[in-house]
């Protein structure tokens, strides 16, 4: 199904979610692909396909499915040929795409971090114990109770702007976004502070998009090819690698970050239990080739560290 090279009369049509931060990001591949190529913007169509995922908030993401809840219907869109791409936040990626269908293009890699977001404190520390805290993370929310087991922490679904109106309406004194969102969006203002990865590790590819089209178009292949960035390429390799290892899901608090230096690649991986009552650490580095490899066996030795059980949830 390869098609022919876009242009005003014949646009290539870019799916996406429909939240500001969705388009934002559509937009930016938009953008970069234009750019490229010298074409107008009207050689391009954003397409907003809403997901399961955008369509039920009322309850948290292992309930009703995990991971794939905000990437099947677009995906399946692809597939019957209504759109061309479909541009992803990664950190919302299974680690295995449908068959037809591959996943090779990523964009420059945002601000990894994690911003805590606050209308009445400036740090975590200040929040007093028994505050509730708001997030949908199960990886935040164990990273929280590690680190603060006195504070109560609460379902916060919903886009950045849904987030910020609970807040606002006291549903929550705090919760955390990602700053790589908040600069898409321009609104780093929102954080009252961004949390080093020594103090919350990422989610595996938080802050990177990626690019998704059918694997037989192969000039949209091409075309992609001239906006892809190789070092993002190299870390998510890794992140990606560690958290298939683990079966990693939204039922499953895993963090992972892979940085580059010269050429070797550096991996924390983070596993902890649902409840905050233990977390597990390593820290490797390897020559960049070895990045997948060693995502995985930092993966297996986490895994027989924690033995059976660690992911359960405890009564």
């Amino acid at each position: 199904m390869t098609r022919e090279f876009p242009s005003p009369d014949r646009p290539l049509k870019i799916g996406t979610r429909g939240s500001p931060l969705a388009l934002a990001q559509a937009h930016e591949t938009r953008d970069r692909l234009a750019a490229a190529f010298s074409l107008p913007a009207e050689a391009f169509e954003v397409c907003v396909i809403q997901t399961t995922g955008d369509r039920i908030i009322d309850r948290p993401l292992k309930e009703i499915g995990g991971k794939g809840l905000f990437t099947r219907e677009i995906e399946q869109a692809m597939l019957r040929g209504d759109i061309d791409i479909a541009v992803h936040s990664m950190k919302d990626m299974p680690v295995l795409q449908p068959e037809g269908l591959v996943l090779d293009c990523y964009l420059p890699r945002e601000d990894v971090r994690d911003a805590f977001v606050s209308n009445d404190f400036k740090t975590l520390a200040d929040v007093p114990s028994g505050a509730k805290v708001g997030t949908s993370s199960l990886r935040r929310r164990a990273q929280l109770l590690v680190r603060r087991p006195d504070l109560e922490v609460v379902e916060f679904r919903g886009n950045v702007q849904t987030r910020l109106r609970k807040l606002s309406d006291g549903v929550a004194v705090a919760t955390f976004l990602a700053m790589a969102g908040l600069n898409r969006l321009d609104r780093a203002d929102v954080a009252q502070s961004a949390l080093s990865p020594e103090d919350m590790l990422p989610a595996v590819a938080q802050g990177a998009i990626g690019i998704e089209r059918r694997a037989d178009d192969h000039t949209t292949g091409e075309m992609l090819e001239a906006i892809h960035h190789k070092p993002t390429e190299h870390r998510l390799a890794a992140e990606r690698a560690f958290l298939a290892a683990l079966d990693g899901s939204c039922e499953t608090p895993i963090a992972g970050l892979a940085e580059l230096d010269g050429g070797t690649l550096r991996l924390r991986g983070e596993i902890l239990r649902p409840d905050g009552s233990e977390a597990l650490n390593d820290d490797r580095s390897a020559p960049i080739e070895d990045g997948a490899e060693l995502g995985r066996t930092m993966a297996m030795d986490l895994l027989a560290q924690a033995g059976d059980g660690f992911f359960d949830f405890r009564s």
